[in-house]
């Protein structure tokens, strides 16, 4: 999951500046909804869905927090800033190169190259 809330932060983080806020909004219920159903099906119960969600809002409350200057780090930064949110992370040297793969990829498409066929707006 939390591999999966590292990419969406990136997400955000680029596509944030969209003119389409209100689709950005929609992609983000989204994939907390989803994320939620998913706790769901593991099978847990209301109380630990409520405190796992609270949990992972805060987590990527946090990643968007500090990747939010991404762009000026340099790689031994990233991958310092990638190892807080990884526990156990080994060669956070090759992920931090991935997600500025990433975050260039992003920032070289648009929001809408992404979700074409997939939302209709």
């Amino acid at each position: 999951m939390i591999f999966f809330l590292l990419h969406f932060a990136f997400f955000l983080k680029i596509y944030k500046e969209s003119n389409d806020k209100k689709l950005l909004q929609e992609i983000y219920d989204f994939i907390f909804r989803q994320m939620e159903l998913s706790i769901r099906e593991i099978g847990y119960g209301d109380q630990s869905i409520n405190k796992k969600m609270k949990d992972y809002l805060n987590l990527f409350y946090g990643m968007i927090d500090k990747i939010h200057d991404w762009d000026e780090l340099i790689l031994e930064s990233r991958a310092l800033l990638l190892e807080n949110f990884l526990d156990n992370a080994k060669n956070t040297d090759h992920l931090a190169l991935y997600f500025e793969k990433y975050r260039l990829n992003l920032t070289n498409n648009t929001l809408n190259s992404y979700i074409k066929g997939v939302v209709k707006h």
